[in-house]
């Protein structure tokens, strides 16, 4: 199972819902959280970059008794910047010019393109024990994330701002401000049929049955939406390239859908 955050502040958890959350403090992205003593955690920071799109700065990833400081084009682990491939035990860092990627024995591949696009997969014996933006791994959608409460008649419902703004690492010197959670997001109605073809286009038809697909819809619709008529590659491409990475992932073969015109 994986969970996944890309473009223009998506998140997809484990269990499968996608939302938007603008944060760029440092945030929990997915932890294991159920005893005192941590196997591992992920936290990332977002920052706007020169062409004021969302991009991850840095990630920071303890496994056990390591810690590991990601960049783009560099790894830092216990303090000492790291040639890579770096093996130490149980840990694997590679690198290219495309992706940096960790391989943790314990259970977790996490890779990350060096921008926008970061996918974590885990071990099934972590169900039900994370917690972070990638939510808590039980198998039910919305439950725990976006209504607490679980089962019971008493309900507490988060929109996905106060969700994410929850999982904000505290830090006594950071300067960034939580993200106001009445905003509402923009009706973006206008741009589906637009993204409904970008992708059941037929490169992606070996994907359709394995992905859901409404998901990656909407969340076409609101990078239209926040890109104002603006048509440069990060509106149009990053979830058409995230849709992409998740069918390979699920074993699917997307065709090339790139064109010389196109991303």
């Amino acid at each position: 199972y994986v969970c996944s955050t890309w473009g223009n502040n998506h998140f997809k958890t484990f269990d499968g819902d996608i939302y938007q959350f603008p944060g760029i403090c440092e945030y929990n992205f997915v932890s294991d959280c159920r005893e005192s003593y941590k196997e591992f955690s992920v936290h990332i920071q977002r920052a706007l970059n020169s062409n004021n799109h969302p991009e991850i700065q840095y990630i920071l990833i303890t496994i056990k008794d390591f810690t590991v400081y990601l960049r783009p084009n560099l790894a830092v682990v216990d303090g000492r910047i790291v040639k890579t491939p770096y093996y130490s035990s149980g840990m694997l860092i590679e690198s290219n010019d495309i992706y940096t990627k960790v391989y943790a024995k314990l259970g977790l591949i996490l890779i990350w393109n060096q921008e926008d696009a970061l996918m974590v997969e885990l071990d099934s014996k972590f169900n039900d024990r994370t917690c972070g933006l990638c939510g808590d791994y039980n198998g039910v959608p919305i439950y725990n994330e976006f209504i607490s409460g679980g089962e019971s008649s008493y309900h507490a419902s988060y929109n996905s701002i106060t969700y994410g703004n929850l999982q904000k690492i505290s830090k006594p010197n950071a300067r960034c401000e939580d993200p106001d959670e009445t905003q509402a997001l923009p009706s973006c109605n206008g741009h589906r049929d637009e993204c409904e073809r970008l992708l059941t286009s037929s490169a992606f038809a070996d994907c359709r049955l394995r992905l859901n697909l409404e998901m990656y819809i909407q969340a076409c619709m609101q990078d239209k939406c926040a890109c104002n008529g603006k048509e440069d590659s990060f509106c149009l491409c990053s979830t058409i390239s995230e849709y992409s990475r998740q069918c390979s992932h699920a074993g699917g073969r997307p065709g090339e859908w790139r064109t010389q015109y196109f991303c």
